[in-house]
C-alpha cells in the first residue's frame, strides 16, 4: 500500500510539472495565437490543449464513476474513429480563456481522484484496464507529445527533463503492440535499449547481450516512439534490421498507426 502511494504521487508531481510547463506556454498565448494549426493535421493549438482536457476528464470519471465511464465507452463504439477528434473539436470551441481553465480544473480533479483509488484497482479504459501508475503515466506522455506539437507550432524549445524516463519506459513497453497495431510478426528477441538522459546517466532497458539495439539520446527516443519527429531526423542508432524497423513503427499511443512527421519537416 505505501509503495502504491509513493509510486503515485511521485508520479502525480511529474504530471503537474509537465502540466506546469505546457501552461505557462499557452497561458501568454494572445487568444488568437490559440487557433494557430499545429504539426498533428487539422488541430490547432485550442485542440491539442482541449485533447488533453477531455481526456483528464473522462480518466477522472473511470477513477471516480465505473458505469458513467462504461456507459461514455458504449457510446463511442459506433464512432470509434471519430470520437477523439470529435471532442477535441468541441473542446476547441470555447474561448481560450474558458479553456484554459477548463484545463486546469480537469488535472487538478484527476489528481484528487487517482489519489484515491485503492492499491491493486484496475482502471477501465478504452483499451485494457490499467492500473494508477499507468492512468498517470499514460496522461504524461500524452501531455508532453501534445506539448511538442505546440511547441513546434510557436518555435518554442523545450529543456528535457527526468521525466522523459517514464515516456522513454512506455515506448519500451509498446514494442509489441507497435508491430502488432501494423500486422507484422513480433520479433522473438528482447532488444537492448541504452538512452543517455538529460543529465547524462544511462537509462537501459533489456539484456545487455541483446544484438538488438537502440542508442541514443533519451528525447530523441520519446519524440520517436511518440511520432513526432521522423527517425531520420533523430540522432538514434539502431543495430539490428530488427531494431531498424522498429524505430520506423514505435508507437507508444494508443489507437490505429499514427501518420508521423516526415523527414526533415522541422529541419
Amino acid at each position: 500500500m505505501l509503495n502504491h502511494m509513493v509510486d503515485v504521487a511521485a508520479l502525480l508531481e511529474d504530471l503537474a510539472a509537465e502540466c506546469a510547463d505546457l501552461d505557462r506556454i499557452v497561458a501568454a498565448l494572445p487568444a488568437a495565437d490559440w487557433s494557430r494549426d499545429t504539426p498533428a493535421t487539422g488541430w490547432t493549438i485550442a485542440h491539442q490543449i482541449g485533447h488533453l482536457t477531455w481526456t483528464d476528464e473522462v480518466a477522472t470519471r473511470s477513477a471516480t464513476d465505473a458505469a458513467a465511464f462504461g456507459e461514455l465507452v458504449r457510446t463511442a463504439l459506433p464512432r470509434a474513429a471519430t470520437f477523439v477528434d470529435e471532442a477535441a473539436v468541441e473542446a476547441a470551441a470555447a474561448p481560450p480563456d474558458e479553456l484554459l481553465a477548463r484545463w486546469r480544473r480537469g488535472r487538478e480533479a484527476f489528481g484528487n481522484a487517482l489519489l484515491a483509488v485503492p492499491a491493486g484497482t484496475k482502471l477501465s479504459w478504452f483499451g485494457p484496464p490499467m492500473s494508477p501508475a499507468s492512468m498517470i503515466s499514460a496522461r504524461l506522455m500524452e501531455t508532453w507529445a501534445h506539448g511538442q506539437d505546440i511547441a513546434d507550432t510557436l518555435g518554442v524549445t523545450r529543456t528535457p527533463t527526468a521525466r522523459l524516463r517514464t515516456i522513454a519506459h512506455i515506448g519500451v513497453r509498446t514494442r509489441n503492440f507497435a508491430y502488432a497495431v501494423n500486422e507484422l510478426a513480433v520479433p522473438a528477441e528482447e532488444f537492448r535499449i541504452e538512452l543517455t538522459a538529460p543529465d547524462g546517466t544511462v537509462w537501459s532497458w533489456g539484456p545487455e547481450a541483446a544484438s538488438q539495439r537502440v542508442t541514443g539520446p533519451a528525447v530523441d527516443f520519446c519524440l520517436r516512439v511518440t511520432q513526432r519527429r521522423h527517425p531520420d531526423d533523430l540522432a538514434l542508432t539502431a543495430t539490428g534490421a530488427d531494431a531498424r524497423q522498429w524505430l520506423r513503427i514505435a508507437q507508444a499511443f494508443a489507437g490505429p498507426t499514427g501518420s508521423g512527421r516526415a523527414a526533415g519537416q522541422f529541419a
